[in-house]
């Protein structure tokens, strides 16, 4: 499996303590790779080591096969990315920080700034003086820096903060069209689930410094995460019911009155008539599947099991 970044047990410890510990990333070449964690489970830190901004305490990192190292100039200027918040030069233009950003890197293309800018929708703010601009332009800026050299390798960490729904739509597209059109490999990380959801090939999920799972949508999708959602006004009774009656009771209590009950065997008629006919009112009964988010609480442990 050809990979375009892989890190081999990455460890990070400030203050001799491990904020991150042997992760194992491994993105293929033309997808785009979710990178998901709660806040503080270590998503920055670990793309500040891939970018070369941190050097980690033990394991290494491989991009396009190379080793990153102090020296892996050339490899670097392959990739492009935005970690935390993006800084420019505030008293030039969008248009000037960019021109200097493609000296830097050595691109020289015709056109390649102006088509980025339009490709952000930033094209009549490019001889507005960056420090006019809003939060969200300035991220929108940040993104139209990553990619108007045209990286081969996208790194973006939470790069839809401060846009609004319209703005992240018009990102989303954006990085669909990088990835579909032009092959560029992205690794996104982002706290809103259902932006990834919608454009990841893989997820790689974090929790407290460690890399605790790695999986394709298309087998999230596969699995058997079909369920049955009941709204009912003794939710301690419903659970009684259904791990007396159910042959494997395989059920989990949310908020509010709500019990999900996992079981492909039993319908929601079969479902309806149990409760009723030992006492258990209920409001409201129907069959869901679950999203990205449900998996990632799963993981995570963010929510009651």
């Amino acid at each position: 499996m050809p990979y375009v970044l892989q890190t081999n047990r990455l460890t990070k410890a400030i203050g001799g303590k491990n904020i991150v510990e042997d992760v194992n990333l491994h993105v293929k070449k033309g997808e785009i790779y979710g990178f998901l964690g709660p806040n503080g489970a270590g998503k920055t830190t670990v793309m500040k080591i891939i970018t070369n901004f941190w050097k980690p305490t033990e394991g290494n990192v491989e991009i396009f096969g190379s080793a990153i190292t102090s020296e892996a100039y050339e490899v670097l200027k392959r990739v492009g990315s935005i970690i935390e918040f993006p800084a420019f030069y505030e008293h030039m233009t969008g248009y000037e920080n960019l021109k200097l950003h493609c000296e830097y890197m050595g691109y020289y293309k015709h056109n390649s700034i102006e088509n980025t800018l339009e490709m952000l929708g930033l094209s009549e703010a490019a001889d507005k003086k960056v420090k006019n601009y809003s939060l969200g332009m300035k991220e929108r800026l940040g993104i139209a820096r990553a990619i108007c050299c045209k990286p081969e390798l996208l790194i973006l960490d939470e790069p839809t903060n401060g846009l609004d729904p319209a703005g992240m739509k018009q990102v989303r597209d954006l990085l669909k069209t990088l990835s579909v059109e032009y092959g560029i490999t992205i690794m996104i990380s982002s706290h809103i689930l259902s932006e990834v959801e919608s454009i990841a090939d893989t997820v790689g999920i974090i929790n407290q410094g460690r890399l605790i799972k790695e999986i394709s949508m298309e087998e999230i999708e596969q699995m058997n995460l079909a369920y049955v959602e009941a709204e009912v006004n003794d939710v301690k009774k419903a659970a009684a019911v259904l791990s007396d009656k159910l042959e494997s009771p395989n059920f989990k209590i949310g908020d509010q009155g709500i019990i999900r009950i996992y079981d492909s065997s039993i319908s929601t008629l079969e479902l309806s008539k149990l409760f009723a006919v030992n006492d258990v009112e209920i409001s409201a009964l129907g069959k869901k599947t679950e999203t990205l988010e449900d998996y990632f609480l799963k993981l995570t442990g963010e929510v009651e099991k």
